[in-house]
């Protein structure tokens, strides 16, 4: 007894040992680096502020909007090589903007990124084979050749087309082993011997003199490879677009919503509730480590993915709680119901856990900007809540039962509870639901019949005017938000203003939506005659695009699409019912359509938020699903009767209730404290997450399990008729 009391002295020693040197790790980093502290954490151009650099088409006084829409697109992709969260986007006519987050020299960019400009392939006798728009990818990439050296390489991906054409070149051109001549703004930068034909439209190009040599040629022809040529017209850069105050606050309101969580779970779960926040301490400093080391930039859609995460580590531990009560309940010991209660609970973990990891998988190899930074975090929170629910709580709570404290009263007992008729209510539920969905779908058509939008749809969907101002004064954001931007709103009628200052001036930039002429005046008159201008520089005004292109919005939905399909898929594998996942997927249908209703009904703004403040819905409420589903399935293994599975059915979320009801609760304290404490940007953000908390507690308890319910009896009267 004394050797094992000894043993778990020292393991308790270890880990609050870890807990500091974690701590320390994410404020100050490690190493001679110092990397991995929470100053390592790319922020977004939100956050923080970037580069902005304004290309300007060449060759071409009328681009067409085909052509400017496929450069944007070929850009927003190779700009993400920087950041997940660059936004391109098309000002005035002929002229693409790109702004790259967390970077503070312009220079450095233009040179990695390279001028676009016009790029060819030819044979040797002068005649054009390709043209950059046949090039897909190019990437640098290194090999052992068979003496054990190192070959550097750029592999180049082609168009369908593409590789038609080139099939033909190499043939002609293999024999001999003649050249094939890159030629980038009329000047040769590569001339590759052709070994042998190539057909399937993958080509290497080898013995490149070192890696850096083939990471340049790559990207020279990844950046001239857009269907338009483009030069400089200026570059600065920008602060961030929510001000300091944005991550103060942020930061305040985690602090709030973490300490109100970690006297919820102790007050409530006693022991293990006391474990589970010493758990949770540790996930918040492995989050900022690794954000940090993986170089993921964090915008508030990443704070939505680090929000589901903790919910998620909190989920699991209530979950594995709950379980150990039901065994202390049947009179087994502290240690035996623990090692139970924890075995029980794995499955409803690790379902929940991979259904919504498939989600962020899919999401960020198909996503673009924000989308692929959501998933980013998102993937990483569940992983790390998965780890220190499953091992780090159980560790630290058998470690606190070795040191003597396995008494029952530290943990509490489950009270028998009585079935509550859910599914006796089921059309009332039903109902109330459609009507909900029935009345956002009418909102919408009112408000789009009165001219005034479906959705308050914001700069990020809809694009609008950029209104550059060189004041005589330094103004800080704050500032600027206090004192002009309400003055702004009041012309435009729209609360949906952006301003960013630009480094090193006095410039400011303020994105609106897309004003006529007679206001554009009426803008001019209000800043000059409330403020000091520097007449120096005029002001002036350009018509923008949307920063989430046609076609990032087409991935997105994609992506949702293939996500919801896996998801499906997983569920049907894993419960060996086709029912419980096209319940799953109907109850998440129901969410997603009842917070777009509530969009509508209260006008918060539509920008890039909506679409991760959507899909963290999705991800919590599937999770809330699964751990009902789980328990139906265990309880059906018992059934007796062929008559009693709509009492099942009640018992099942009956024994959930308590975790679906808690869960939400501390998710729901993360977002009201972010609300609360945040800027006015963060509480738009932040009212529609809480709003879709509700809906997915809702939707878990009272819909999924009687969906099923239908979809099981229905089928099964049929099959019986037949």
């Amino acid at each position: 007894m004394k050797q094992n009391k000894a043993k778990s002295v020292v393991a308790l020693v270890i880990f609050i040992a870890l807990l500091a040197l974690f701590g320390y790790t994410a404020v100050y980093g490690w190493g001679e680096t110092k990397s991995g502290s929470g100053e390592d954490i790319k922020l977004g151009l939100d956050l923080e502020g970037g580069v902005s650099i304004t290309y300007q088409v060449v060759g071409e006084e009328d681009p067409s909007a085909a052509d400017m829409s496929d450069t944007i697109y070929k850009l927003q992709k190779r700009v993400e090589g920087y950041s997940t969260e660059a936004q391109v986007y098309q000002e005035g006519s002929d002229r693409i903007s790109i702004e790259i987050p967390g970077v503070d020299d312009a220079n450095e960019i233009l040179e990695a990124l390279g001028r676009p400009g016009s790029l060819e392939f030819y044979d040797v006798n002068g005649e054009l084979v390709l043209e950059g728009t046949d090039v897909v990818d190019a990437q640098a990439a290194s090999s052992q050749t068979e003496m054990g050296s190192t070959d550097y390489q750029v592999r180049l991906t082609l168009t369908d087309e593409g590789a038609e054409k080139f099939s033909k070149a190499t043939g002609e051109a293999a024999p001999n082993h003649d050249p094939i001549f890159i030629v980038y703004d009329n000047a040769i930068i590569s001339y590759p011997a052709v070994q042998q034909q190539i057909t399937d439209g993958n080509c290497v190009i080898t013995n490149m003199e070192s890696i850096e040599a083939a990471q340049n040629l790559a990207s020279t022809i990844r950046i001239g490879g857009l269907t338009l040529t483009l030069e400089e017209l200026r570059s600065n850069v920008v602060g961030a677009q929510l001000g300091s105050d944005a991550i103060r606050t942020a930061l305040i309101a985690g602090v709030a919503g973490f300490a109100i969580i970690a006297v919820f779970m102790i007050a409530v779960y006693f022991l293990p509730g006391l474990a589970a926040v010493l758990a949770l301490v540790m996930y918040v400093e492995l989050v900022v480590i690794l954000l940090g080391s993986f170089n993921i930039t964090l915008t508030l859609p990443g704070i939505a993915g680090i929000i589901l995460g903790i919910g998620m580590a909190v989920d699991a531990n209530v979950i594995i709680f709950a379980r150990i009560r039901e065994e202390l309940a049947t009179g087994k010991t502290a240690a035996s119901s623990v090692k139970i209660g924890f075995n029980k609970a794995l499955s409803a973990i690790i379902d929940g856990n991979i259904t919504t990891l498939i989600a962020a998988v899919v999401l960020g190899l198909r996503g673009t900007g924000a989308v692929k930074g959501f998933a980013q975090t998102l993937a990483l929170g569940i992983i790390l809540s998965m780890f220190t629910a499953v091992f780090i709580t159980r560790i630290i709570l058998n470690t606190l039962m070795g040191l003597g404290l396995n008494s029952v009263k530290l943990f509490g007992v489950a009270k028998e509870k009585k079935p509550i008729g859910f599914l006796g209510k089921k059309h009332l539920f039903f109902g109330v639901s459609a009507a909900v969905v029935l009345v956002g779908f009418v909102v919408m058509g009112v408000q789009k019949g009165g001219g005034n939008g479906a959705l308050n749809y914001s700069l990020d969907f809809m694009g609008g005017t950029q209104t550059t101002v060189t004041f005589a004064e330094d103004y800080s954001i704050e500032r600027l938000d206090a004192e002009v931007v309400p003055g702004i709103e009041k012309i435009t009628g729209d609360a949906n203003v952006q301003a960013q200052k630009v480094t090193g001036g006095n410039q400011v930039i303020f994105k609106t939506r897309t004003l006529s002429v007679e206001e554009r005046e009426e803008l001019n008159t209000m800043l000059e005659e409330n403020f000091t201008l520097d007449k120096t520089y005029p002001i002036t005004a350009e018509t923008i695009s949307s920063t989430i292109s046609s076609e990032a919005q087409m991935d997105a939905i994609v992506a949702v699409a293939i996500a919801t399909v896996c998801m499906l898929l997983y569920i049907w594998f894993r419960f060996k019912d086709i029912r419980f996942g096209a319940s799953a997927v109907i109850a998440l249908i129901h969410d997603v359509l009842v917070v777009l209703a509530f969009y509508a009904v209260t006008r918060v703004s539509v920008g890039s938020t909506f679409i991760a403040c959507m899909l963290t819905i999705v991800g919590y409420s599937i999770n809330a699903t699964i751990v009902i589903f789980d328990r139906i399935r265990e309880n059906m293994k018992s059934m007796t009767r062929r008559d009693d599975l709509q009492e099942l059915v009640n018992h099942s979320i009956t024994q959930t209730l308590s975790r679906s009801l808690f869960t939400s609760l501390t998710t729901f304290i993360m977002v009201a404290a972010l609300y609360v404490f945040g800027v006015s940007s963060i509480r738009e953000f932040a009212l529609p997450l809480m709003a879709g908390i509700l809906c997915g507690t809702y939707s878990s308890v009272c819909i999924t399990g009687a969906l099923w319910y239908v979809l099981r009896t229905k089928i099964k009267q049929k099959e019986e008729a037949k």
